[in-house]
């Protein structure tokens, strides 16, 4: 019983910290606190120790504030996007299914209410149709409608329960996929970030990508103002030099690592891919037939560029899947005239 009555009393702290922090009560997003916080502190330590050991570094703040405010101004700003895309949304099927709805609802009891033709416009802007570039009206039932709008992306003839999600119960549409972290399925599902504690989709690979810059910004700018302090400071205590070296070589590492994925992901921009789909490209059934250096969905480098960087406020933006005549022309080799017309980037 005196057991009992112990485990009892060092059980009660924790109960009464899940009731003031109810998140700390999952595993999951206690886990993903947790990393936060310990991306938070490395940040942290590898700046202190660069103010704390670097007397040269504070001289020269003295001297010049404006180097020293742009690179606190960077660190900020990285934290500051680190967190911004942890909490945003990648772009959820349910979302975009419940946006549909709600919208279709609403054109209906518009359409009651003012007795307007079915030809009228208000209200009707939902869902930004890639493929045709332009917006659908939704009308007919809820259910219908969402699953006529996913039925036109693809084929003719493509069966319903082939694009139905097993787990949401809802029709993806091309490039979407279940996420079995997040427990949703992800409208262009890129992959699921266990740093950020979130997907990457469409709703938010901007952002993303955005991070990755300015962290690997930040690496850079901070490796070099280590080495800057081994070369003036290299007599100086060896436990500060053994303390530096090793997080220059731990940061060196980080920023390697940052650099390839910067570059990973530029790359997928510039040829409207995700993750996912270059890297279980012979798993997705509409990928299947592709060549490998054809890149289905790519409108050129200038216009993925445009629509990655300037559509972010059309969140639930779907694409439509290439028909075989498109597939044909983008995998022509290029020639001279396309060379000279930039046919790669139109």
């Amino acid at each position: 019983m005196t057991i009992v009555n112990m485990c009892r009393s060092s059980c009660r702290p924790l109960d009464r910290c899940y009731r003031f922090l109810p998140c700390l009560s999952d595993p999951a997003r206690r886990s993903a606190l947790g990393l936060k916080v310990a991306l938070v502190m490395l940040h942290l330590i590898y700046v202190g120790v660069l103010f704390l050991f670097d007397g040269g570094l504070i001289e020269k703040t003295k001297r010049e504030p404006w180097y020293t405010a742009i690179y606190l101004t960077l660190f900020v700003a990285t934290l500051v996007q680190y967190f911004v895309t942890s909490a945003s949304s990648p772009g959820f099927v349910l979302d975009a299914m419940r946006a549909v709805n709600e919208s279709n609802t609403i054109f209906r009891k518009a359409l009651v209410a003012s007795k307007q033709p079915a030809s009228s416009k208000n209200g009707s802007v939902v869902v930004t149709v890639e493929g045709s570039q332009m917006a659908r009206s939704l009308l007919g039932s809820n259910a219908t409608s969402w699953t006529k709008l996913v039925m036109d992306l693809y084929p003719p003839g493509t069966s319903v329960r082939s694009l139905t999600c097993s787990y949401c119960n809802v029709e993806q549409p091309p490039r979407s996929k279940h996420c079995h972290d997040c427990d949703k399925c992800v409208l262009q599902f890129d992959h699921h970030c266990v740093w950020l504690g979130t997907c990457i989709g469409l709703g938010n690979h901007c952002k993303f990508w955005w991070y990755i810059c300015e962290e690997t910004s930040l690496c850079l700018w901070t490796g070099i103002m280590y080495i800057t302090y081994l070369k003036a400071n290299l007599s100086s205590a060896w436990w500060k030099d053994a303390i530096v070296i090793l997080l220059l070589v731990t940061l060196s590492i980080s920023m390697i690592f940052l650099l390839l994925l910067l570059l990973f992901h530029s790359y997928l921009v510039l040829t409207n891919q995700t993750t996912y789909e270059l890297v279980r490209r012979r798993r997705i059934p509409y990928l299947r037939g592709v060549p490998e250096r054809v890149y289905p969905f790519s409108k050129g480098a200038c216009r993925n560029l445009y629509e990655f960087c300037c559509l972010q406020s059309s969140k639930y933006r779907m694409e439509q899947l290439p028909t075989a005549q498109e597939l044909e022309e983008k995998s022509r080799p290029y020639t001279f005239c396309d060379v000279v017309t930039c046919r790669c980037c139109c």
